[in-house]
């Protein structure tokens, strides 16, 4: 029991790490566009925000193979899967948090961010109103159905990767009996 106390442990305290690097990431993107609204300079905007994702994508990389070999170094009886188990747990911890602050965003801060969304799309002139009314019928739902998107995407991302780095981190011992 002690073994899953320590994991789950420091999985929450990386998956607070990294959902915090994707929510100051959310935030600084809704500041540009606000400046955006403000003042016109949309090309600049566009640009300023690919650097920042780029900046929170090598930073969530980053940090998930430092904790995860933080973690090793901290364990000297962690093996691949256990480092895996822990680089899992915080893609997990890290995605709740990320999908809770979204649904937050979208239901409590901007609530009209998918009906500015559903604005653009009654330009197109490519759906019918049938479509239309199907989409309008799903505006209130959104925020859930984007929470759980989030949860899904962040968590098997956040999997992925553990699954890359944990071979690296900890290299398996041809030598050692595995059962």
């Amino acid at each position: 029991m002690a073994e899953k106390n320590i994991i789950w442990e420091s999985a929450g305290k990386a998956g607070l790490v990294l959902g915090g690097v994707s929510i100051l990431y959310l935030l600084l993107t809704m500041l540009t566009g606000k400046w955006a609204e403000a003042s016109g300079p949309v090309a600049l905007v566009a640009i300023l925000n690919f650097a920042l994702w780029a900046v929170k994508f090598w930073a969530c990389l980053y940090l998930m193979r430092l904790f995860m070999q933080r973690f090793a170094q901290a364990d000297p009886e962690a093996d691949t899967s256990r480092v895996f188990r822990f680089g899992m747990i915080t893609a997990l911890l890290s995605a709740l948090l990320y999908s809770a602050f979204y649904l937050a965003y979208t239901s409590f801060i901007a609530p009209d961010t998918f009906d500015a969304a559903m604005e653009t799309l009654r330009d197109n002139p490519f759906l019918d109103d049938n479509s239309l009314s199907q989409m309008e019928e799903m505006i209130p739902r959104m925020p859930t159905i984007a929470f759980f998107a989030n949860l899904i995407y962040c968590w098997l991302f956040g999997t992925v990767l553990a699954a890359i780095y944990s071979p690296r981190i900890v290299p398996q011992n041809p030598f050692t009996d595995n059962q």
